[in-house]
């Protein structure tokens, strides 16, 4: 059944939202609350239209607008787009239309990966829209001058990390077949640039070796949503709502697989714009 919760209702105290694609964001939620503890949030996962990888840059757009709609009628201080492909497509986009609301994005971590590589070789693991989008573009051209940046696009891994396979052999396969061009090529640090991916980096290291480091950006971003929330930005009581759009049992499992919180995810209705 669909409902929609108020800010009373949530029982917090001026939340951070973020909001993905599915189960994603919850990499950048556990730095959040890691970094700030007691900080309240609420967390929207939108499963029904999951994954946004392959889908049309104006849909994202609109489903992002939609999405912070809806969090702002629940008293949100700040929004954390915790998905690289919703920034990618929507960031510029959500600043414009809400002037008045600090956002946070993702953006693939390619400027400490071109200061970590000794081979000069960096790789990137990543949607289409992301890898295609003026956000990663811009960063490698200030940051990357004189590194060769391979990049790889991933269909079928957030929907094998949506299920819950996170060591299956279908992962591997696919992880191998993505990898491969990138180690072929000399790459000796891999930008993780889906927050889905950090679910996979377990895999992913034993598969690549220790020699290659791996980057998730996702300690960056919330201290970065300290900086945006300032002074005060730990207050609140350390609650938690989780929402969702879909069904609400893969977020349930991923909530307490990977931050060990047990948590009955409430599915919301969201108005596409």
């Amino acid at each position: 059944m669909n409902c929609r919760i108020s800010e009373e209702r949530s029982g917090l105290s001026s939340p951070v939202g973020l909001f993905d694609s599915g189960v994603g964001g919850l990499t950048v939620l556990r730095e959040v609350i890691r970094q700030m503890p007691m900080c309240d949030t609420i967390y929207l996962a939108d499963n029904a239209h999951c994954p946004y990888g392959l889908r049309p840059v104006e849909e994202i757009r609109a489903l992002s607008e939609g999405i912070t709609r809806y969090l702002l009628t629940l008293g949100v201080r700040a929004i954390v787009l915790a998905c690289n492909t919703a920034s990618a497509a929507a960031l510029s986009h959500l600043r414009e239309r809400f002037p008045g609301i600090p956002f946070v994005g993702m953006v693939p971590a390619v400027k400490p990966a071109a200061a970590l590589t000794r081979s000069g070789t960096v790789g990137v693991l990543a949607t289409p829209t992301t890898l295609s989008g003026p956000l990663f573009s811009d960063v490698v051209e200030r940051f990357a001058g004189g590194v060769r940046v391979l990049t790889q696009e991933c269909p079928g891994l957030v929907e094998r990390i949506e299920a819950g396979d996170l060591d299956g052999p279908e992962t591997k396969a696919l992880l191998w077949q993505y990898l491969d061009p990138l180690l072929d090529n000399g790459a000796d640090v891999i930008v993780l640039g889906c927050t889905h991916y950090p679910f996979l980096a377990p895999l992913i290291q034993r598969l690549v070796g220790p020699e290659v480091q791996l980057l998730d950006p996702s300690e960056a971003v919330a201290r970065q949503v300290q900086r945006v929330l300032g002074e005060g930005n730990n207050r609140g009581t350390g609650r938690h709502v989780f929402l969702s759009t879909g069904e609400p049992g893969p977020l349930e499992r991923a909530v307490r697989q990977f931050l060990g919180i047990e948590a009955e995810a409430q599915v919301v209705a969201v108005e596409q714009l």
